[in-house]
């Protein structure tokens, strides 16, 4: 057992949940985490799970300090969002969380390429049902779009580790660096996962359409797998310290326009990610664990966000502060652990924010990338903005809506306590935290350097914005569709395309009558030898075309492989 891979756990959960009673799939989803931790626990550090396929060396189980980390931290966010969704009588929800969250794990735990993208695409396979389970026609088309864009990033994984192979002969998952096409692509397709910019908007048109549930969810998974991806094989890339720094900054200004206020979450979660790539791209040992340290922190504190503002949602069925206000009166529990993870986020001392993110400040000081240094300071004064402040006050205070509704559930209230102590605790205690990283830590949070420049730095944007809301300069919380960079794609490229997709469309449509009737007459020279096949062209014409053409196509692509 101490070589079992806690993944298999949930998969045998997921696959037993359809199966099962409502109120036996509830106590299924919480136990699948608890005994995954106690078999990750017990486990000893190496590598576990050889198979060996042809001249294929697989490591299908490797856990060491940098994966224990990853792995710790997501069993710990599939018992809260299982205590959270225990409410849940949706059978889809509960299995596709359980292989989601297994698959999300078996990836951390991989030690080779394709064990990694075997796990890779089921994460964007069953990750894409949390959103449809929400059953409106925007979820449904946001979940084709994220779809698309995450089996892509899969597509280009695939491609660069089979090239990656063929060169070197080495499946193993440790460090690429960008050395050639192969691992660009790999590069690219972890990039995409983490949401780079201008490869961003598929987090902020996904998230906020899923479930209550599949949003928290959603948050701990997807794009902290991607970091972890990049901190294995591509730490010290120095890339990585720009494009992580335009993370931290270009959010801001879309949150602070943002009237739906678990869209201000998705871009703030875009800010976090940031702070985390900008660490993988210093490389040193402190910038790796203050990067392992905020993304241990980051679940934890977004999820409590994501998870209050899903109660909110729950409750009183918006979540767009034009329509929100007063609902402190209702919600006060909810209300005192959406402060505590604003609080966190915004790094303020005493909260586990301020542990792990003064990690990467400090990281990037030492090493001298001092513009750097000073984007990563104007993002955290950012984020102390829209999600300090904007998020639990024009939520629960700014004005009275007149909603007045019941408090969370109870089960929902113990998800969210649970991850607000541990913010605290992680906070107040941070050797609790940096005794699991990677590397020896010689590092203190609680000088006086520390604490008072951030101190300044939080007491400053909240005086900003105090003066910005009282001036009537912030920008009001309206009704509103804000524009992002998707709408080249979405909107620009749909509209520019139209002429060419006629064009291509009537092309395409004479060239499947012509194979269609030489493929019909083909069948009837061959009517008295073989006998009548007629029923090929009842209905099925130009599909049928299609279906040949695309098979034969695959056999000839077999037979130039192998």
């Amino acid at each position: 057992m101490t070589s079992f891979n806690p993944a298999i756990v949930f998969l045998l959960a997921g696959l037993v949940t359809p199966f099962a009673a409502a109120n036996t799939r509830r106590y299924i989803t919480l136990a699948a985490p608890v005994i995954g931790l106690v078999l990750l626990l017990l486990a000893n550090h190496g590598n576990h799970g050889l198979v060996q396929i042809f001249d294929i060396q697989l490591i299908t189980y490797r856990l060491d300090k940098l994966a224990f980390v990853w792995a710790l931290i997501f069993h710990i966010a599939a018992f809260i969002g299982a205590l959270y969704a225990f409410h849940l009588k949706d059978t889809t929800q509960q299995t596709a969380g359980l292989i989601y969250q297994g698959a999300a794990i078996g990836a951390v735990l991989a030690g080779d390429l394709l064990t990694l993208f075997i796990w890779w695409e089921l994460t964007a396979i069953a990750s894409v049902f949390l959103i449809w389970a929400r059953k409106t026609d925007r979820a449904y088309r946001a979940g084709m779009r994220y779809l698309m864009i995450q089996i892509g990033s899969g597509v280009i994984l695939l491609t660069g580790l089979l090239m990656h192979y063929s060169a070197t002969g080495s499946m193993e998952f440790g460090h690429l660096g960008l050395e050639s096409i192969a691992t660009w692509l790999i590069f690219i397709a972890f990039g995409i996962k983490c949401a780079f910019p201008l490869l961003h908007n598929w987090l902020q048109d996904a998230y906020p359409e899923a479930t209550v549930t599949g949003t928290v969810i959603l948050s701990a998974f997807t794009t902290k797998l991607a970091v972890y991806a990049l901190a294995r094989g591509y730490a010290g890339t120095e890339i990585l310290i720009w494009i992580g720094a335009t993370m931290t900054a270009f959010p801001i200004f879309f949150a602070v326009i943002e009237n739906d206020l678990r869209r201000v979450l998705s871009y703030s979660l875009n800010n976090q990610l940031g702070f985390m790539v900008v660490g993988v791209g210093i490389g040193t040992e402190m910038a790796l664990n203050g990067t392992a340290a905020h993304a241990f922190s980051h679940i934890l504190y977004k999820a409590l966000l994501f998870m209050a503002m899903g109660a909110v949602l729950y409750r009183v069925k918006t979540i767009k502060a034009s329509e929100l206000g007063g609902l402190y009166k209702s919600m006060p529990w909810t209300t005192v652990f959406c402060i505590i993870g604003s609080l966190s986020i915004s790094a303020f001392p005493l909260f586990s924010g301020f542990i792990s993110k003064s990690m990467i400040l400090t990281a990037a000081a030492v090493e001298h990338h001092t513009i750097v240094w000073l984007i990563l300071l104007l993002a955290s004064a950012g984020v102390m903005d829209h999600s300090g402040i904007k998020i639990p006050f024009f939520a629960f205070f700014a004005h009275d809506s007149g909603k007045r509704c019941e408090e969370a559930p109870k089960h929902m209230l113990w998800a969210m306590g649970i991850a607000a102590f541990l913010c605290i605790a992680i906070g107040v205690f941070p050797q609790m935290l940096y005794q699991i990283l990677p590397y020896p830590v010689d590092y203190s949070p609680y000088t006086t350097t520390h604490v008072i420049t951030q101190l300044q730095l939080l007491m400053f944007s909240a005086l900003a914005f105090v003066f910005l809301f009282k001036s009537g300069l912030y920008p009001p919380e309206i009704k509103s569709t804000n524009l992002d960079t998707d709408w080249t794609y979405r909107v620009g490229a749909v509209a520019a395309l139209k002429p060419i997709n006629k064009l291509v469309g009537s092309t395409t449509d004479r060239t499947f009558g012509l194979l269609q009737g030489a493929w019909l007459t083909s069948l009837a020279s061959l009517d008295k030898i073989v006998g009548p096949k007629a029923w090929l062209a009842r209905g099925r014409g130009s599909t049928h075309m299609v279906a040949l053409t695309m098979g034969l196509l695959f056999l000839s692509l077999l037979l130039f492989v192998f």
